[in-house]
């Protein structure tokens, strides 16, 4: 693609300047490196270079780096789009932007930052949090899979060595998992009594073996950043602006452009 005069070539250096940072980092690491006390992931990668520098398995400096840049790109960019579609969802349902408002200022009030401490004393905050990665189906083909063995699935035959690719949008939006799947609905993930329900049929990490490996972290991610966003600010968008839900399809499902304001709470 570097062969290709067009916009695209940026993309290069901006490689190249997270590699040097990334480097850098690594660098820094090595400087005070306690092997029986890793304090990340690339503490964690070093200990593992140095019991393996007789061996071919992987553990170089640079599988470290295009490792530590998969994590903060994977991470990055799902998760912020997740957010974007988070703000649409909210300000087209204000009455839920202020019930979730209502239940942080209940549980953690205004002195201080929320914690994952906190997210069992906030069911309707974490419902609408899985209800907005539902809607906003962000990863609708998954990824590409191939077939271990010889499987029948729903009648079909599909032959050792097949390529498949899962339709999440078919589990996140079917009407025998959902009581309204078409409808922004946090009462998905609430019992009778509001306490927040798992669903199994809420797909968006995928599944199986290859489910996403920065699950965790990007549940993390969602809750303390969402929340934190709603404790201090209330969200909303300019008089005649109407939000779309279609979204655009390319990498990621995005939502449209648009404008947003923030008022301090």
């Amino acid at each position: 693609m570097k062969h290709l005069p067009g916009p695209h070539n940026k993309m290069f250096s901006h490689f190249n300047t997270l590699l040097d940072f990334i480097s850098q980092q690594v660098k820094w690491h090595k400087k005070d490196l306690d092997h029986n006390n890793p304090r990340d992931y690339i503490d964690a990668f070093l200990t593992e270079m140095e019991n393996h520098k007789e061996s071919d398995v992987g553990f170089t400096e640079t599988n470290l780096a295009m490792c530590s840049l998969d994590l903060f790109l994977a991470g990055t960019e799902t998760t912020s789009t997740t957010l974007l579609w988070a703000l649409v969802f909210l300000i087209k349902n204000p009455d839920i932007q202020d019930k979730v408002q209502a239940e942080i200022d209940r549980v953690i009030r205004q002195n201080r930052q929320p914690t994952m401490a906190d997210r069992p004393n906030l069911p309707y905050t974490d419902a609408v949090i899985h209800e907005i990665q539902r809607m906003a189906n962000i990863v609708p083909l998954n990824g590409v899979r191939m077939a271990a063995k010889d499987t029948t699935l729903g009648g079909y035959f599909i032959p050792k060595g097949t390529s498949v690719m899962p339709i999440l949008t078919s589990v996140l939006f079917d009407k025998t998992e959902w009581e309204t799947p078409d409808t922004f609905n946090p009462g998905h993930f609430l019992d009778a009594e509001g306490r927040f329900v798992k669903r199994e049929a809420l797909l968006a990490f995928s599944a199986g073996k290859r489910v996403c490996l920065g699950e965790g972290l990007a549940k993390m991610e969602l809750f303390l950043f969402l929340v934190a966003l709603l404790q201090k600010f209330s969200f909303f968008v300019p008089d005649g602006v109407e939000l779309s839900t279609e979204g655009v399809t390319g990498i990621t499902r995005v939502p449209h452009p648009f404008k947003v304001c923030a008022t301090a709470r």
